[in-house]
């Protein structure tokens, strides 16, 4: 069955910016080496060599070509555009030169904001579980505005294995996709956009698997997140995304992981932007000791949330539900069993028992 989105075809348009990131890359992996934007390890890092990052701005310029050959201008568009401009230029002077992050939480504000007020990009309402929330505009303007800089550095906190946000951005694209294809709403500018970005971030993906040949950098985690959260506020006002809990339970994992670690550092009386060694993917690498079964495990659990929020738009809530509430549960027993919230301490022996 050929799908087409405004007369393009759909897998034209996912092969097109596919085969444009993956040439892209290979540029901008000598354009990383030569401008120094290497990532060396440290106590914190997982790869024992130095791989140039960057990568984002691969995925960035493979979505501009689509967009060029396959969107359309609109206001919301070149908001958009700008916004993500914003979130690449600030990544790029991050990759090179480590900048704090509240002069990213900064720059990502501003763009958030030339979304929300000038591309008119923002919650009309909150639909949650068939209870719809009614605010003022100005309210749902700032819920948006923290939407979008919260799902940015949810996917920024997760960066953290080859593959990993990249995977699970591409997951997050191609449900979109599908919830269009189900609810036949293919002309929306949401569908188009995650089927560039299904293509321009698979496209990362192949060079960006294990072992990775390059990072994403905070270029392109950042950058997926704005895009993840723009194509959710675009979703919601085309009915493509139908309640807000559709893209919270697609994203549960980042989401989650962002939670956690703010909960956890808070406990330790860190700052909040503390870096640490303690997000669910460490906890499963130490599990696993495995970086490749690690993210093919979260790709797993990242499917299963896809098809959680698939069931529910089609309407088999009460399944859907009943899904939801059995991995919340594996998650908590996850959270008890390592040490993603607190240390363990050893248990103590017994003045009885002998040593090993």
């Amino acid at each position: 069955m050929n799908y087409e989105v405004n007369g393009f075809s759909v897998y034209n348009i996912v092969i097109v910016t596919f085969i444009a990131s993956l040439l892209l890359v290979f540029i901008v992996k000598k354009i990383a080496i030569k401008i120094n934007a290497m990532d060396y390890p440290n106590e914190r890092k997982v790869h024992k060599k130095p791989i140039p990052r960057l990568g984002g701005l691969a995925v960035f310029l493979a979505f501009l070509l689509g967009y060029i050959l396959y969107g359309a201008i609109s206001s919301q568009m070149i908001s958009i555009l700008i916004g993500g401009f914003i979130i690449i230029l600030t990544g790029i002077v991050d990759d090179i030169s480590s900048i704090p992050a509240r002069y990213k939480f900064i720059c990502q504000t501003i763009a958030a904001m030339i979304v929300v007020l000038y591309g008119k990009l923002y919650f009309n309402d909150l639909t949650i579980l068939g209870f719809t929330l009614t605010f003022p505009t100005w309210i749902n303007m700032l819920l948006s505005i923290f939407f979008i800089v919260a799902i940015i550095n949810a996917i920024n906190l997760i960066d953290g294995l080859d593959g990993l946000s990249s995977g699970i951005s591409s997951i997050y694209f191609l449900t979109i996709a599908i919830l269009g294809f189900t609810l036949n709403s293919l002309g929306g500018l949401d569908i188009i956009l995650s089927l560039i970005m299904l293509g321009s971030t698979l496209g990362f993906l192949f060079h960006n698997f294990p072992p990775a040949k390059i990072f994403i950098g905070d270029t392109g985690s950042m950058f997926l997140g704005f895009m993840i959260s723009v194509i959710a506020l675009l979703g919601y006002k085309v009915t493509t995304i139908t309640s807000i809990v559709i893209p919270l339970i697609i994203l549960f994992i980042p989401i989650f992981d962002t939670i956690l670690a703010i909960l956890r550092r808070m406990l330790k009386k860190e700052s909040i932007g503390h870096p640490d060694k303690e997000h669910l993917h460490h906890q499963l690498l130490r599990m696993t000791s495995s970086p490749t079964k690690t993210i093919l495990i979260i790709y797993a659990m990242n499917g299963i949330f896809s098809l959680i929020s698939i069931l529910y738009v089609i309407g088999d809530n009460k399944q859907a539900i009943f899904m939801y509430v059995v991995m919340m549960i594996f998650f908590l027993y996850l959270v008890l069993r390592t040490n993603i919230l607190y240390e363990h301490k050893p248990k103590k022996k017994d003045k009885g028992e002998k040593n090993a």
